[in-house]
């Protein structure tokens, strides 16, 4: 993938200039800026270029050469800029650098060569257009099936072609490809009381490229059944003569830019008759971008398991019945379509050319991996069009998807991390990595490649997800670009068969078997810099192929109980590293870390035998890292004892951190001091350490702080460790634990400004009142948990305006909730686990009230001390059994 091997590069080069690589002699740096340039100019090159070019296989054969050239230039730099961090003495220092120079004069002139040699093939190329790529058969096949599963999506439509509004009205459906708009689309088109309806009609296909004289001729043909030879212009005078004044249905399918809309729609005229154009596409912002207020865009969703096989019968066996014998295996295999109507109908196909019997259907069954395989090369055609259509910044964060996990919810906290450390997200517009990663999550989205998964109480995602044929596209591509390569285990691991691979994903418990033993006398770097190993079971001894990836600069083994403690230290372009170790060690030569995760590989059991705290872990030199995540019985040094020992006079910040976790820290306020620009924090404090208070004095230091988790240690007699006012403008969620904080203190907390996620547990007392003047303004989650003491609790709708869901846990002394919670407008969900029959008792007599009132949408959830669920919920699932 060229651009990702560009940024990578540009990001070590970047890091040069800084004022603490002292290393670099003037001449080296001249050396590194020219480079620079020449990197910047291909970079735009590879912008401009993915935008105009009309030649897939051209702007492949560019991509490639680039990629090739870029990363032989990484794999020189990299070696050598270890070489010289690594020096323990002038002397050795001194023959780095000179080597360093030396490959770097040689990598200047070939990128040099390449931004020459890349531009002329551009130079030749341009103006060159490809013919519009045709309809696959795949697609063709699926417009001529019935809407299976769709009747929802087509009485929509329906109603909204049929609506009483007067004005030109456009009505758009997105949605993934494959997923059968067209489709649907067709099936509106064609019906007969839709036909009835308008005086004109006219289907016309965009694809890819927007051609204006095309899509005129198929306007024209369709509305005058005319297909002279004309120009453009008198095309468009023909379309809007025939159209003035008419009522019209025009079908826009498959269209692929806001540009092409803007030139087509000067096409219509708008005369207030109640004409409509429907239009598909892939993309939702531009479905967005064409939609009318009172039309917003309709979003084409998957099938249904009970659709894809009534779909995948009315295929395969048309109007018969499918053999009992052959409907469980049949729905399994149904089942890994995932509801997209391309995979059913080409499993049906494939299906469809051999016998129906039970032991072929069996063997499908049972090779179900290599079947759906052949079912991805079927669909490539249309799936493949989403992936050439993308920016370069975005093709390389799409293919690293397909690393994750069949079938699993991806967690996007992790995701954008990783994508940051692989250099995928580069700046835009001065906002944080973070939230530019964030925004190319929501472009892939709106794309259709991915999909949201769940959402927190923020309305921030936790989750996204890939359909396995996305996934497998993923796949395909990935090993093409030399993106990722992901392991399956019938491929035995050593440095000889890793040896090409950047990026190594291994999704699979590795064996003895499956080791070959590494031969150390070619003297070759490995040029991996990609390790994850996402299962727990590695044969120890064969660990060590970790220390022989010494340019790695992703590494993530957490799921390994392994100590990685003398490995780490030797892995100075490390990024983003997530291990377990035991032992203290120093990240003094790991300048480039942005992600710390680390956990003691015996974490668990030293800290049920209340071992102490050791193993100091100094985080202070790394001044790009972003995210830490140290628990005990590991620590952060003391940020002190690390200015002492620095050369520097200034005091050690680090600025561009972003999450923490203070795991039972003794020096807890002096990190908080030095990390001002927190946006997540989480403290595990120990009761019975006196510095309680100063640590909550020092948050209000944090002025950008968003989410906050604070939880004392419950081996100690409970103290409270909270008592005053904290003031944090921007926190959004706030976790408490263990802290026994009184109820009238509590009330507090209601003047954090923007709070919208309050969660709580083990408070001190038997009542909480609030009083008129305690409004929690923007809360929308209030979870109670393990209040044993808790009896009374007095509070009116007014308290908190914006409350949307109420989660009681544990609340077993609770006499009732106040009536009045259930006149709060915005209230959706009442959730009950473990309370008294009180608290159980007045939840259903609030649902009851506002249903009453005509509010059905407040949902109440009671599981009872006894693990029973409520009567009505157990009445439900008692029907849909009997059913």
């Amino acid at each position: 993938m060229a651009y990702a091997a560009l940024s990578s590069l540009m990001y070590t080069l970047e890091k040069l200039f800084k004022p603490n690589q002292s290393f670099l002699c003037p001449c080296s740096t001249q050396h590194v800026q020219s480079l620079y340039r020449n990197l910047s100019v291909l970079q735009v090159f590879l912008d401009d270029t993915t935008k105009e070019a009309k030649d897939i296989e051209t702007l492949k054969f560019i991509e490639k050469r680039i990629r090739d050239v870029i990363y032989k230039a990484e794999d020189k730099v990299d070696p050598s800029l270890r070489s010289i961090i690594l020096a323990d003495c002038t002397e050795n220092r001194e023959g780095a650098c000179k080597f360093f120079e030396e490959e770097l004069v040689q990598v200047e002139k070939d990128v040099d060569s390449l931004r020459q040699e890349v531009m002329q093939i551009e130079f030749n190329k341009h103006g060159s257009k490809s013919a519009a790529t045709p309809s696959s058969p795949e697609k063709s096949t699926i417009e001529e099936n019935s809407i299976v599963g769709m009747e929802d999506d087509f009485n929509t439509i329906l109603d909204r072609l049929t609506a009483q509004t007067d004005e030109l009205t456009v009505i758009p459906i997105f949605g993934m490809g494959g997923i059968g708009k067209t489709t649907l689309a067709r099936k509106v088109y064609d019906d007969s009381y839709i036909r009835s309806r308008f005086d004109k009609h006219a289907w016309v296909t965009i694809s890819e490229e927007y051609n204006e004289r095309q899509m005129l001729l198929e306007v024209v043909s369709s509305i005058t059944g005319s297909n002279q030879e004309m120009s453009n212009d008198q095309l468009m005078e023909i379309v809007y003569r025939c159209l003035k004044g008419r009522r019209f249905l025009i079908v826009v399918d498959d269209i692929w830019s806001t540009e092409a809309w803007d030139q087509m729609q000067r096409t219509f005229p708008n005369d207030d008759n109640k004409s409509r154009i429907l239009l598909t596409t892939r993309l939702k912002y531009v479905a967005d971008y064409v939609s009318c207020p009172d039309f917003l865009p309709h979003c084409k969703s998957f099938l249904t398991l009970d659709d894809s096989w009534n779909l995948f019968t009315g295929k395969l066996f048309k109007k018969e019945v499918c053999p009992p014998l052959l409907v469980k295996i049949g729905k399994h295999i149904v089942q890994q379509c995932q509801g997209l109507p391309l995979s059913v109908i080409v499993v049906a196909g494939l299906l469809g050319k051999m016998d129906p019997t039970y032991d072929n259907w069996r063997k499908v069954e049972e090779n179900l991996s290599s079947f759906f395989g052949t079912v991805s090369e079927r669909c490539q055609s249309i799936l493949s069009l989403s992936y050439n259509y993308l920016p370069q910044y975005l093709k390389a964060c799409f293919l690293y998807v397909g690393g994750f996990p069949e079938d699993t919810e991806i967690n996007v906290s992790k995701l954008i991390k990783l994508w940051i450390a692989e250099e995928f997200v580069r700046g835009r517009s001065n906002k944080r990595l973070e939230v530019v990663a964030e925004e190319y999550l929501e472009e892939l989205i709106d794309r259709s490649l991915m999909f949201a998964g769940t959402q927190g109480d923020n309305g921030m995602m936790r989750t996204c997800k890939i359909h396995d044929l996305l996934r497998q596209l993923c796949l395909r591509e990935a090993h093409t670009e030399n993106v990722v390569h992901v392991m399956n285990g019938n491929v035995p691991i050593s440095l000889e068969a890793i040896g090409d691979q950047r990026r190594l994903i291994v999704q699979f418990d590795l064996e003895e078997k499956q080791f070959y033993p590494t031969r150390h006398s070619s003297g070759i770097t490995n040029i991996t810099r990609t390790f994850i190993l996402s299962k727990p079971y590695v044969p120890k001894r064969n660990l060590s192929i970790v220390s022989e990836l010494k340019l790695l600069k992703v590494l993530d083994v957490f799921s390994i109980e392994y100590d990685f403690s003398c490995v780490i230290p030797q892995l100075v372009h490390l990024r983003y590293v997530a291990v377990k170790i035991e032992e203290t060690l120093s990240l003094a030569k790991l300048r480039n870390l942005q992600t710390i995760i680390f956990e003691s590989f015996l974490g668990t059991k030293l800290s049920f035998l209340g071992t102490k705290l050791k193993h100091p872990v100094d985080i202070w030199t790394t001044t790009e890292i972003r995210h830490v995540d140290i628990r005990s019985p590991l620590y952060i040094s003391n940020p002190l004892e690390a200015e002492n020992n620095s050369s520097g006079e200034h005091p050690l910040f680090l600025n561009n951190l972003q999450t923490l976790t203070l795991d039972l820290s003794p020096f807890a306020v002096e990190i908080i001091r030095r990390t001002p620009n927190l946006k997540e924090l989480r403290i595990l404090h120990e009761a019975k350490h006196s510095d309680g208070l100063a640590i909550l004095d020092s948050l209000s230091l944090l002025e950008k702080l968003e989410k906050l988790h604070l939880e004392a240690q419950q081996t100690v007699n409970p103290i409270m460790i909270f008592s005053g006012d904290i003031f944090l403008p921007n926190l959004k969620e706030l976790t408490l634990s263990s802290t026994y904080i009184p109820w009238e203190a509590m009330n507090l907390l209601a003047n954090l400004p923007n709070l919208e996620v309050l969660e709580y547990a083990a408070f001190d007392g038997t009542d909480w009142r609030l009083n008129e003047d305690v409004v929690f303004r923007k809360l929308k989650r209030l979870l109670l948990h393990s209040c044993r003491d808790l009896q009374k609790w007095e509070a009116g709708s007014d308290n908190f305006p914006m409350l949307e869901k109420l989660m009681m846990f544990r609340l077993e002394k609770l006499e009732e909730i106040p009536e009045s919670i259930g006149d709060i407008m915005t209230l959706k969900l009442i959730q009950i686990k473990y309370c008294s029959s009180g608290v159980e008792t007045s939840a259903e007599k609030i649902q009851q009230e506002q249903q009453s009132l005509g509010n059905y949408e407040l949902q109440v959830q009671i599981t009872s001390l006894f693990s029973q669920v409520w009567p009505r919920q157990r009445q439900r699932q008692q029907q849909q059994q009997d059913q």
